[in-house]
């Protein structure tokens, strides 16, 4: 006998899902919509979504990718039930956590600890819930000597480490994030990452929202990118980076501002920074420098200062052409390689190419410093050089392979 066993429905599902918005020139023109606008529209129409549609299975992390102003933060806004539809359908099951305005519903002449329990009840925690976890929040949130002070007395920064801390407590069983990976200084950042990662491993479903297609690529099962308010692309993320980056390859200037790593003396604690690169080719350091494809030998030495209680951070070196593209990587973690340090946090890696494989072009070098599971972004130093790459042969294409040629009966070369 078989059995028919339905599946679990999906966390949310979305289905021609649209929002529109309407756009008055001029305030009366509001009043006039409500008076006469059975007769005519005063109003432009402006529709942040339309026809977007996915399931978001449980357990699984979706990213979310797009310029600003594509319609993200009005997707997540209705899955949280902040906004409504215009048209489609959109259903969510399950106790969503925002991770979106973080602070919003903090009243300012409340302390810390009665903003907690505001916050949390609106979140759908009973005082006893609350109760249980206050503890666990104000530890988190790294401000116990301030919490019971107005939080119209916080900085900016005790004020997201708050919200971000009520928020986590919760427990949801759907979490959508939108850039809250950015709060508080390094260390809470670290801390708030990390949270997240434990939701995630836990089997949470997650809607992660990010300009970081680094994080995209390495949190996420599947990827939508949305441009003008609908789907441009939809599937694995390494697909949907790359389609999205080719976008904005096209979009791009041809000149580019270079940007150059800060060089801080040391690091913070709970996070790490980069302290110097250097670039050499054939011995001679610099910034513009000369090289040839299969001879010329190229080294990127990077210094960096951490926290000496967390974890050995890693590194990696992205080589990208005039456009911004990424074109050959290599990393201590993908390496599977400990980079060491001294007591005091401090240390460096150098990674040398002996015959630089890379065919002619300019190519700048990029330059991340990332916690030991190579997620988490320390610091990015970008375009830290510029190689000039010259070759000898005719060989076509962005890098010269590895290879040799065999002559079956007559040996090899």
């Amino acid at each position: 006998m078989t059995h028919n066993v339905n599946p679990a429905p999906p966390a949310v599902r979305a289905k021609a899902l649209a929002k529109c918005y309407h756009l008055y020139d001029r305030h009366p023109d509001r009043l006039k919509q409500m008076l006469w606008g059975h007769r005519r529209r005063y109003y432009r129409e402006f529709w942040a979504l339309r026809d977007v549609a996915f399931d978001l299975a449980r357990g699984e992390v979706l990213g979310v990718i797009g310029r600003n102003g594509a319609g993200k933060s009005t997707l997540l806004q209705l899955v949280c039930g902040t906004l409504a539809p215009t048209a489609g359908e959109l259903t969510v099951n399950g106790r969503v956590a925002a991770l979106l305005e973080l602070g919003a519903g903090f009243n300012p002449e409340f302390s810390g600890r009665e903003n907690i329990y505001l916050n949390a009840s609106i979140m759908g925690l009973s005082k006893e819930a609350i109760d249980a976890r206050c503890e666990g929040i104000i530890a988190f949130s790294g401000i116990r000597d301030f919490i019971d002070q107005p939080v119209k007395t916080y900085s900016s920064g005790m004020y997201v480490r708050l919200a971000f801390s009520i928020a986590i407590s919760v427990e949801p069983d759907i979490l959508v994030v939108d850039e809250a990976l950015s709060v508080g200084d390094g260390e809470f950042a670290r801390k708030s990452f990390d949270r997240i990662m434990t939701l995630r491993d836990a089997g949470k479903t997650i809607l992660f929202c990010s300009h970081n297609m680094y994080q995209v690529e390495a949190l996420c099962n599947r990827a939508i990118w949305l441009e003008g308010g609908q789907v441009a692309e939809a599937g694995a993320p390494a697909a949907a980076v790359v389609r999205y980056n080719e976008f904005l390859d096209r979009l791009a200037q041809s000149s580019r501002q270079r940007l150059t790593p800060e060089t801080p003396i040391a690091a913070p604690v709970g996070t790490a920074r980069i302290a110097r690169v250097m670039v050499s080719a054939d011995g001679v350091s610099g910034q513009h420098l000369n090289v040839t494809t299969g001879s010329s030998a190229v080294s990127i030495t990077v210094e960096f200062v951490s926290d000496p209680a967390l974890p050995p951070p890693t590194v990696a070196v992205v080589f990208t052409d005039h456009e911004s593209r990424a074109v050959a990587s290599a990393g201590t973690r993908n390496d599977d390689i400990d980079v060491p340090r001294n007591a005091d946090g401090r240390g460096s890696a150098r990674i040398v190419f002996e015959r630089f494989p890379l065919l002619k072009g300019v190519y700048w070098v990029q330059v991340f410093l990332m916690c030991e599971n190579a997620i988490h972004i320390y610091e990015h130093a970008q375009m830290v050089a510029q190689l000039n790459v010259a070759q000898r042969g005719l060989e076509v294409g962005i890098v010269s392979l590895p290879h040799r040629w065999e002559f079956p009966g007559g040996g090899s070369r």
